[in-house]
């Protein structure tokens, strides 16, 4: 089967059977139909592709109701170590995350619903990432939460004094449950 379920609810790995022979390869990164048996109905509306170095780590985004995003992230050149916190008030991943290595040569993705903070490490010389999102980025909706949290305690995989962070991300807050803008059961 290639969807599997993660330790975060809603949270799903896909992987696409690829086709293979002496010419290439060929697999269908996206199907709706497909997508839509397996209880993924999000309608995507924009493909995002960001290219990094190593050491980056982007993260952790999200966007506020009513622009709140569900993703699916693949990974198009090189690797990563992609993270999702769950933030939704209620359920029972509430504040932990998950992890999961994207690379162009394992082809998974990762579906991401609404109500997670979402960023990625790059773990290789470059890598160019892609992701499908169900609504329009709104700047004005723009939120996350510091990478390097004590509380959230994440493993990005770089050494220390190798990270790359925007500025942008070195000043979003720290996690605080009370605050989180999302409930479980809501728009899952």
């Amino acid at each position: 089967m290639p969807f599997t379920a993660t330790t975060l609810p809603g949270v799903i790995i896909f992987e696409p059977q690829v086709f293979a022979d002496g010419r290439g390869f060929f697999f269908e990164s996206y199907n709706r139909r497909l997508f839509h048996e397996n209880h993924i109905h999000n309608d995507f509306v924009q493909d995002n592709q960001s290219f990094s170095a190593y050491g980056v780590i982007r993260g952790l985004h999200y966007q506020r109701e009513p622009y709140a995003q569900a993703k699916l992230v693949r990974v198009l050149q090189g690797k990563i170590l992609d993270v999702v916190v769950d933030l939704r008030k209620g359920s029972p991943g509430f504040g932990k995350s998950y992890c999961v290595e994207l690379s162009a040569e394992n082809r998974k993705q990762i579906f991401i619903p609404k109500g997670f903070a979402h960023g990625f490490s790059v773990l290789t010389e470059t890598a160019e990432i892609s992701y499908k999102c169900d609504q329009f980025y709104h700047k004005a909706s723009e939120s996350g939460i510091r990478y390097d949290d004590a509380t959230l305690n994440i493993d990005w995989r770089i050494p220390a004094g190798q990270e790359l962070i925007s500025d942008k991300d070195t000043f979003l807050p720290v996690f605080d449950p009370s605050l989180s803008p999302f409930q479980y059961g809501t728009n899952d």
